[in-house]
């Protein structure tokens, strides 16, 4: 196991900082091989915190201290302590000037947190701990700080020196170097420093605030990449408008400054007024990026940009608090996006990558809380739960007080800690003041883990006209929560009749009983009752409308009913959710029929319903995309208790290749229509990403059933594509294949994208995701193709994590090579990556829940990466779990 094994971390045990760190002057000295930081503190001892021994406290990791001084003076060796953790000065006065120089290597930091290298340019990751691995301080989020940063560097290879906040001066130097100075107005916490040296070329635009004042907007990028930030800008801008017209924010300082780089643990960091962003995030043109790069830059732009108030303005207290800005402005990049796109098709990307990766996180060994008790590593808590789940808990609240008593409650949240660290008691107080409101059960959502599953039965009564929903809550046990008590579930509903009319609620007894077409009724205790009147006859009910909770819905809609919704409800979402309910139904009925050697027959009303949108009226056609797309293996994995992945791959493929036959001419005829319509230059907008998406939906199908010609075809179309979205899915058709066409069209991308990393990266990910019956053998090339490296983040995710995260039939062979192969990587990658290295070793989390044989060889792996040397803190504490943690295997 690992010699640097770390204590848990309690949230009960948090006490306030002993001292403040009022000021901090930091001096980069850049060099090629070694790099030095002085660094100048004004400390003093925290008022709030009574008097006690064990001097001062600075965390440090792989620091090389050559000078220390207190108050000017040089500290006797025997007056202070350096260890693995940092550094301890015994005895210190109340008030004082702490100087100290260290000395790092940025070229050896391959972790990619605190300083590195990032090709030719140096830059930096702070959050949640990488401040400490730049210079000795103590790094945590409740101390916050006014920096002052100065880079001096050779001038010629570092032209562009950029930090946080304002520049306040800069000079020329003998020797062909270059010192800048920058001072950052706002007191902020070491997570949110940054620093960046390099030549880079910048793209520059300019916003006018509502207040009146201009701000310089700027994007760095390497100088290959000029012209591809565009796109970025235009979100930055449009995020920047939207955060004034929503929520009244204006951006605070005269510069934003944002920095692609290709080596980034991450997708972006918000650090005050330079953030920094992994190029994906970045860079795009119709070249390059497809349309849900686009859609993706936007969102993270936006996100970034709204961590200004959500997270910087009013950071967190501490780690445990993370969703107190993760969870908000992930809300508020998902209200962005969806002004700018449709409600309902942001609603349903958004949960459809919560019920796929939230729900399974739920589900398995790594459940935590959206604000867990304890934690041994941070960075292991940068989950779908804290983010997503907690984004879903804002929403609910924001759906409980409505939109206005949610603007109310932001804005006395802003007024009442506006450059402080506090906590999530203190965000929903603010909210419970501003709507007079008791949050008490609420606050449930937060400290307490697991999927809650709403269990819903009815009846109706034809002589009283009365229609009853009967809704129970019930949660599984969760590690370390046996017992769960029962949370407020917001249900949205609606009835329908016979006809697809909506009918007029009623709900008799209440304060306002004429509820309209739709409502919200509160799920507050573990089984209520709510009666419906004057309903003329047996209704259709359309449940958690627009994913009212995240929870799951167990009804019994029939097949008819899910036909039904699918075309008559007035929800959009809830329509796509009623297409994904039927095409699950109809997949895991054909898993029956493969488990019993039954024929397989594909049920006709699946084919029917599939018509229907084919068929009807697309005035939007992105819905009509997702509502045509199946349910993925993964979703389909979580429906079962003992997951039969073979039947699963197997019984996906077959419904998918029966309606490619069933509904050829109508798939050839849309793709047609969609075709001619898209035969004009690129343009991103939903309207033109939308039937991009219904194209290649119809194609996939098409592919999936080819006629004699098909293939020759294919490959003349793919010389024809003007854009990425059509070229990278003709690319994911033919990597599933053997042909020479295949081998054609994939040596023609690599040719055109071996010098573009970010195309490269979809080269390899349409292949590692690829349901080819060879694909242990494709791996293994791409692992030891010339252009992979387990060193850059991106080029890891492109393949392995496409691999184990998203080709279960290949990561679940069932001779264990996928699980070998993966368990290898992770092994490899913790020596050089541990944050990529855990979150890839998260793949095996679910292994109790697969059959015998399958269980064993997952644990075996998981054994092996246990048994391993060194372990980083990161990668022992996810194995651990998975290994420990008390679930209950499945039964065969």
């Amino acid at each position: 196991m690992s010699e640097t094994h770390r204590k848990a971390v309690w949230l009960k045990d948090y006490t306030p900082p002993a001292f403040v760190v009022d000021a901090a002057k930091i001096n980069f000295i850049l060099g090629e091989e070694v790099v030095e930081v002085h660094t100048e503190l004004q400390v003093r001892r925290n008022p709030a915190v009574s008097l006690g021994s064990g001097g001062f406290f600075l965390d440090g990791k792989d620091l090389a201290l050559r000078c220390l001084k207190m108050d000017g003076r040089r500290v006797a060796p025997h007056g202070f302590t350096v260890d693995q953790h940092g550094l301890r000065i015994h005895g210190v006065p109340d008030r004082f000037t702490l100087e100290t120089v260290v000395a790092i290597r940025p070229q050896d930091n391959t972790a990619l947190e605190g300083l590195y290298r990032s090709g030719a340019m140096f830059c930096t990751q702070c959050e949640p701990e990488g401040f400490r691995r730049i210079t000795f301080f103590p790094d945590r989020p409740d101390v916050l700080t006014r920096f002052t940063t100065t880079i001096t560097a050779d001038l010629d290879r570092y032209p562009v020196l950029l930090s946080n906040g304002n520049p306040v001066s800069t000079e020329t130097l003998p020797q062909g170097r270059h010192r800048v100075v920058w001072q950052d107005p706002f007191p902020k916490p070491s997570y949110l420093f940054a620093m960046v040296a390099g030549d880079l070329a910048v793209e520059e635009d300019f916003y006018v605030t509502r207040s009146g004042r201009q701000v310089q907007l700027r994007i760095y990028l390497e100088k290959h990449n000029r012209g591809r930030g565009k796109h970025a800008l235009g979100a930055l801008k449009k995020a920047m408008r939207w955060d004034e017209e929503v929520y009244g924010l204006e951006y605070d300082l005269d510069l934003y400054m944002i920095v692609a780089a290709d080596d980034f643990n991450m997708g972006a960091m918000e650090n005050k007024g330079l953030n920094i962003f992994n190029s994906k995030y970045v860079l795009a043109d119709s070249d390059m990026a497809t349309d849900a790069d686009f859609q993706a830059i936007e969102e993270v732009v936006a996100h970034e940009y709204f961590h200004n108030w959500t997270g910087n303005r009013v950071t967190c207290r501490d780690w445990f608090q993370l969703s107190l800005k993760e969870g908000l402005t992930v809300f508020r990049d998902q209200e962005f996006s969806a002004d700018l796109v449709a409600m309902s098709l942001k609603r349903i990307h958004d949960v459809r990558l919560l019920r796929t990766v939230q729900f399974a996180e739920d589900s398995g060994p790594l459940a935590h809380p959206v604000r867990p008790e304890s934690y041994q590593e941070i960075n292991n808590f940068y989950t779908a739960t804290v983010y997503e789940k907690g984004a879903e808990i804002v929403r609910m609240l924001r759906n409980l007080i409505g939109a206005r008593g949610f603007r109310r409650g932001l804005d006395l949240y802003f007024e009442r800690y506006d450059g402080q660290a506090v906590t999530i008691e203190d965000f929903l107080r603010s909210m419970e003041d501003a709507a007079n409101i008791d949050l008490s059960q609420f606050r449930l959502w937060y400290s307490q883990s697991g999927t809650p599953k709403v269990v819903v039965s009815d009846s109706y009564d034809a002589n009283r006209r009365e229609y009853s929903l009967t809704l129970r809550q019930q949660c599984q046990p969760t590690p370390g929560q046996p017992e769960k008590r029962p949370l407020h579930i917001p249900v949205a509903l609606a009835l329908f009749d016979n006809t697809g009319g909506q009918i007029p609620l009623c709900l008799p007894g209440a304060p306002d009983p004429d509820l309209g077409p739709s409502t919200v009724v509160s799920l507050c205790q573990k089984e209520q009752t709510f009666r419906f009147g004057n309903v003329p006859c047996r209704p259709v009910p359309s449940l958690l409308r627009g994913f009212s909770a995240p929870v799951r819905l167990d009804y019994d809609y029939s097949d008819a009913d899910l036909r039904f919704l699918m075309v008559h409800d007035s929800d959009a979402f809830n329509r796509w959710d009623a297409a994904q309910k039927l095409a699950c139904r109809i997949i895991l009925r054909c898993v029956d029929q493969l488990r019993t050697g039954a024929d397989f027959a594909l049920d006709p009303i699946l084919s029917q319903a599939f018509t229907e949108v084919l068929d009807g009226d697309l005035g939007d056609k992105g819905l009509a995309a997702q509502m045509l797309m199946l349910p993925s293996e993964n979703f389909l994995a979580e429906q079962q208790d003992c997951i039969d992945i073979d039947a699963i791959c197997q019984a996906r493929q077959k419904v998918r290749q029966a309606l490619g036959g069933q509904l050829r001419e109508a798939l050839l005829a849309r793709w047609q229509f969609c075709q001619g319509e898209d035969a004009v230059a690129f343009n991103f907008s939903p309207e033109d990403a939308g039937r991009r998406a219904l194209k290649n939906t119809c194609l996939g199908y098409l592919a999936a059933q080819p006629c004699s010609d098909f293939w020759s075809w294919l490959a003349d179309l793919y010389g024809q594509t003007s854009n990425m979205t059509d070229r990278l899915a003709i690319l994911a058709i033919f990597a599933e294949r053997e042909s020479p066409e295949s081998q054609a069209v994939l040596a023609s991308f690599y040719d055109q994208s071996r010098h573009n990393s970010l195309v490269l990266d979809k080269w390899f990910a349409a292949q590692a995701a690829a349901r080819n019956p060879s694909i242990i053998e494709k791996m293994r090339l791409l692992l030891s193709h010339r252009d992979f490296t387990l060193r850059n983040p991106n080029r890891v995710r492109s393949v392995l994590h496409s691999f184990a995260r998203g080709n279960p039939g290949g990561f679940h062979a069932a001779n264990g090579e996928g699980y070998h192969l993966v368990g290898e990587q992770v092994i490899q990658l913790d020596r050089i990556n541990p944050q990529v290295a855990a979150s890839l070793a998260g793949a095996f989390s679910a292994w109790q829940r697969y059959d015998r044989r399958r269980r064993l060889l997952m644990k075996a792996q998981l054994e092996n990466i246990a048994a391993q040397q060194c372990l980083s803190s990161d990668l022992e504490e996810i194995v651990h779990r998975c290994l420990h943690q008390d679930m209950t295997p499945a039964q065969d």
